[in-house]
């Protein structure tokens, strides 16, 4: 009995304890994969891919309504009872109209449009076109969307970074501190040196916390961007690469991006679609013809006479024309709508296309002096580096005062925070050159 309780209650233990585990196990993955998962957990691309689904069934809806459509009604109907209507005739009364309590209509109609002055043609053109411009618009988002992962996955990179190098200074300001209390024991320090190194090591520490603070809210605007749990842990596995583009591939990527941006290639639908509608506005000044046939099957029928309770079919079939003759100018001026709404649609399509340029331009030369800021800032630590390993030296040998080791330590904290920052703008430049010429 005893071992059946303790079976049972490890049971019970995992059950509440393995979901937390499993919720902290680590994620390690590369920039491309953290994209891959953004893309299949976005509720945001869901929704416009639902958008998507909705153009194409309204493609569907009106496609049909140029086909032939059957239509089937039923009714039944309870009258109230009146005297039969009767003449008299030589040999008696005569009922010449039965009075039938209970009437049933049954009808089958078919109808099929000829012509309706292009109505139907142009609604179906235009459907089509807002059917591209909401999948070229998915597009648009899925680039939207890899890019914000991109932006987390780098901040998280850099967040990283940035704590590895502040612990690194912390160890050396405590390896400093020792030496300096080594030091102040063999008298060739004052206690006011050793004040400073310590109020120094605090100062770092409280950045310490800070990078640390950084690196989980990095890391919590990762997962929700990845669209899984807030307290996974991902680790990057990719590093930021260095690789100039030339000035003269700017032209190519203004056509690149002319030929790619979703955005552009939806304006330029839209642009048709209001085109079609200005031809569907304009359908109101023709006359509309469609053929159309009906079949009764009725009880009683009141074509049949004299009226019997009795099922009798009948049916019918002819061709109709309809036009406005007088509609108060209504057709005008939807037409003028239409024509106005079409003019927004092309300026529009013209500023998109001018805003693109200058998205590209400067996220071309916000890449270029990217790249320039990653030689000079590497150039920066290795000088830091090399002026604090000296200071270090001579601090340790009692020919330097603890200002000058504290400036240099300050000065290389700066310098590789400005490379590792540098390294992640640059990163990012290229993601924003990258989705801004469409990929």
């Amino acid at each position: 009995m005893s071992h059946k309780n303790n079976l049972i209650g490890t049971a019970i233990l995992f059950f509440f304890i393995a979901p937390q585990i499993l919720s902290q196990q680590k994620l390690s993955i590369t920039v491309d994969e953290a994209i891959q998962l953004g893309l299949k957990n976005s509720k945001s691309l869901h929704s416009s891919s639902m958008k998507v689904k909705a153009s194409s069934a309204r493609v569907s809806e009106v496609t049909s309504s140029r086909l032939p459509s059957i239509r089937f009604t039923g009714v039944y109907t309870r009258l109230s009872k009146i005297d039969p209507f009767t003449i008299m005739m030589p040999t008696g009364p005569f009922e010449l109209s039965p009075s039938i309590l209970n009437n049933y209509q049954l009808k089958l109609s078919l109808a099929q449009p000829l012509f309706t002055g292009f109505r139907l043609k142009s609604s179906s053109e235009m459907a089509e076109y807002q059917l591209k411009a909401s999948e070229v618009e998915f597009t648009k988002d899925e680039l939207e969307t890899a890019f914000a992962v991109r932006n987390a996955y780098w901040s998280l990179f850099k967040a990283q970074e940035m704590k590895k190098v502040v612990d690194e200074i912390v160890n050396q300001m405590k390896a400093h501190l020792k030496d300096a209390s080594n030091l102040l024991t063999q008298g060739m320090l004052t206690n006011n040196d050793v004040l400073k190194l310590q109020v120094q090591l605090s100062d770092v520490q409280l950045k310490q916390l800070e990078a640390a603070n950084g690196v989980q809210l990095a890391q919590v605007n990762l997962n929700n961007t990845l669209g899984i749990q807030l307290v996974s842990e991902v680790e990057v596995k990719s590093a930021p690469q260095v690789q100039m583009k030339s000035e003269d591939e700017l032209p190519t990527l203004l056509n690149k991006a002319f030929d790619k941006r979703g955005e552009l290639k939806a304006a330029d639908y839209r642009a048709k679609a209001s085109e079609s509608g200005v031809t569907i506005a304009k359908s109101r000044w023709y006359p509309e013809v469609s053929l159309y046939g009906n079949y009764y099957y009725n009880r009683p029928n009141q074509r049949v006479f004299p009226s019997k309770d009795a099922f009798k079919d009948t049916w019918d079939a002819g061709i109709m024309v309809s036009m406005d003759v007088w509609n108060w100018f209504a057709t005008s001026h939807q037409s003028d709508q239409a024509e106005a709404g079409l003019a927004q649609s092309l300026d529009a399509l013209g500023m998109i296309k001018d805003g693109i340029s200058l998205e590209v331009t400067q996220n071309f030369l916000n890449y270029q002096q990217a790249t320039q800021k990653i030689n000079i800032t590497k150039l920066t630590v290795e000088q830091a580096d090399e002026n604090q390993r000296i200071t270090s030296e001579k601090f340790k040998n009692g020919v330097a005062l603890s200002s000058d080791l504290i400036d240099a330590e300050v000065a290389l904290l700066s310098a590789k925070t400005n490379y590792t920052s540098a390294l992640v703008d640059l990163e990012l430049a290229k993601a924003k050159l990258d989705k801004s010429i469409g990929e």
